[in-house]
């Protein structure tokens, strides 16, 4: 079940944040990539302890995506 999603304007893409419980208690961390009517979804195998730090890296890692014209 996902938690929480936190969205921002990149350019012409909007970036959403995803976080999600494991059962063991940690968090992990997606991001979805938006432009128009296509929409990339990214998982990172990386956990963290709570829900604000994985929104933190996804935002962050989604944004250097765009920034970095990696979805080409």
């Amino acid at each position: 079940m996902h938690t929480e999603a936190i969205t921002e304007r990149v350019g012409n893409y909007i970036v959403t944040a995803l976080t999600q419980f494991t059962h063991t208690g940690k968090v992990t961390a997606s991001v979805s990539i938006r432009r128009g009517k296509y929409d990339r979804i990214f998982r990172f195998i990386r956990q963290f302890d709570n829900a604000g730090a994985a929104s933190k890296y996804a935002l962050a890692e989604g944004r250097c995506m765009v920034l970095g014209n990696q979805l080409n």
